[in-house]
């Protein structure tokens, strides 16, 4: 079956009840037991499962090509079950450039809870194997990278981890199994901020974990799914499955948008460099042209020629372009990343980060044309 019609119909058959084609949303807390005392439909208490939060995680595992997924209420609560599910005292190698928010969580609450962390530059999958130690367990591998949209080796870094018995996660939040699908590359997790491509829509939290083989590590993070309680609503399930329909074509879109801007930004006077895995002079482009299949996202920086002032100045002047955290949604958004990661960002001053949109391309263009002048 084809993604496409995976997208629409993975977890989703018509409501039994009703009929209705679209499932409704089960918003009840609680489920009726049997006079036995058993439960005959497999729901307890939302917490620990809800018909809404099944149907994602059949859609979701389906897309991934996995065994099984658990749907988290955001896409750091997934990350931070991950962490979690491992043992104070186990080895952790991550990117030096992974998103600002991950890094804080190993850094600020994994380091003190008793967690080991290595950040390593993944452009070179010798780096991984040069910092693995005996107690290595994880290898979280960020492709492309948040801002830097640095590519790694999936393959080869999984195939590294594998070596000395440790899991290989992969946050798959920007590429999406539309035009990446690690667990088909030999990772072992796929990690999802929901509320970005999947939800699509910049109204709905989410994240989510997919595993290729359903074992201890996977059982630990389910637990910690139920238990801790960092669940998505019923509400929230529904509405990432609506975005979840339209995925394919929604990326297919943001994909070819993105580069028509990243062209145009490669060419512009007033921009030092552009990170778009899809320009032939990105150092990742070969890599990425491999495993990124049918498209490089929709997300792309670029470095502004005179520094934090300039790059400012660039994101102040924009009219469709909306300055705001976040990426992924139907509006094109532009932002300071140095700024919003804090006084401890190594993020370069001068870079911008964009979300491109489903605004049509030709408008885009001519906005940041104006904004750059």
């Amino acid at each position: 079956m084809k993604i496409e019609t995976i997208a629409i119909h993975a977890g989703q058959e018509p409501d039994p009840t009703s009929g209705a084609v679209i499932p409704p949303i089960y918003l009840s807390t609680t489920f009726e037991r049997a006079e036995d005392g058993n439960y005959p439909h497999g729901y307890v208490y939302t917490r620990a499962g809800n018909p809404n939060r099944t149907m994602l995680e059949q859609c979701l595992t389906a897309l991934e090509g996995g065994a099984d997924c658990a749907a988290f209420g955001s896409g750091m609560a997934a990350a931070m079950s991950v962490f979690q599910a491992l043992r104070p005292g186990d080895h952790v190698i991550a990117p030096d450039d992974a998103y600002h928010g991950v890094t804080r969580l190993l850094r600020e609450l994994m380091l003190p809870w008793g967690l080991e962390y290595t950040p390593v530059d993944m452009d070179d999958p010798a780096n991984v194997r040069a910092a693995l130690r005996p107690s290595t367990r994880m290898v979280w591998i960020e492709s492309p990278s948040n801002p830097l949209l640095k590519v790694a080796d999936i393959a080869a870094i999984a195939e590294i981890a594998h070596e000395v018995g440790a899991t290989c996660a992969v946050d798959n939040t920007w590429a999406t199994p539309i035009f990446q699908r690690p667990l088909g590359m030999g990772a072992d997790l796929a990690i999802h901020a929901t509320t970005k491509y999947l939800g699509g829509h910049s109204d709905v939290l989410g994240g989510a974990v997919v595993t290729r083989e359903v074992g201890p590590l996977f059982e630990r993070v389910r637990f910690i799914q139920g238990n801790g309680g960092a669940v998505p609503s019923p509400f929230d399930c529904w509405l990432i499955l609506r975005g979840i329909r339209s995925l394919a074509y929604r990326m297919r879109a943001h994909a070819d948008h993105a580069m028509q801007v990243a062209r145009f930004l490669d060419a512009h006077p007033q921009i030092e460099r552009v990170h778009y895995p899809g320009l032939a002079s990105h150092p990742g482009h070969a890599v990425a042209a491999r495993q990124m299949c049918g498209g490089f996202g929709g997300m792309l920086s670029v470095a502004v020629r005179g520094g934090q002032t300039a790059a400012m100045g660039v994101a102040a002047r924009v009219k469709i372009f909306t300055r705001a955290t976040s990426l992924g949604g139907t509006e094109s958004l532009i932002e300071h990343r140095a700024s919003v990661e804090g006084p401890e960002s190594k993020t370069p001053q001068n870079l911008l980060r964009l979300s491109v949109g489903l605004e049509h391309p030709a408008d885009l263009i001519a906005d940041l044309a104006q904004a750059l002048g």
